[in-house]
């Protein structure tokens, strides 16, 4: 963890010590760690001057930030109109019940995490599911748990 608090301290000492910095600050630990660690949260608290109450009030109300790391295939997936007319509230189902998450959250084994996106804008495509940055268009819930299963 030395190295994780030293990366930390690099990334505090590049931001002024005001409230303004408090939102980029904040993406530019989760683009370094992938999630805001309860360490993070406190070490930004107190560079800020600024409760942990007040930096976890603004981080949860951004649908960006995570806190808890994500699993080693996060999968995202569109509730955007397109997606939502075309299936992807059973898309969402399905993966929930084969990988054992909800949406927000992490499985046990650390494999798989599970996003809830407003909309990829690639309405063309819908629905859409993106697993580690790779897009899959005209998905269907047989297509996601064949997917998933070549994920494990």
């Amino acid at each position: 963890m030395p190295s994780e608090q030293h990366s930390l301290e690099a990334i505090l000492s590049q931001y002024a010590q005001n409230r303004d910095s408090l939102i980029p600050l904040l993406q530019d630990i989760q683009e370094q760690f992938q999630y805001l660690a309860p360490e993070a949260i406190a070490a930004v608290a107190a560079h800020l001057n600024l409760s942990e109450n007040d930096v976890y009030g603004v981080a949860t109300f951004y649908a960006q930030f995570r806190f808890v790391p994500p699993g080693l295939h996060h999968i995202r997936v569109c509730e955007g109109t397109a997606c939502h007319v075309r299936g992807s509230d059973r898309i969402l189902e399905s993966i929930s019940r084969s990988t054992g998450i909800a949406p927000g959250q992490t499985s046990e084994d650390g494999k798989f995490s599970l996003e809830r996106v407003a909309c990829f804008g690639s309405c063309a495509l819908a629905p859409v599911v993106v697993v580690d940055d790779k897009v899959y268009g005209r998905m269907t819930a047989p297509k996601t748990q064949k997917l998933i299963e070549e994920k494990k």
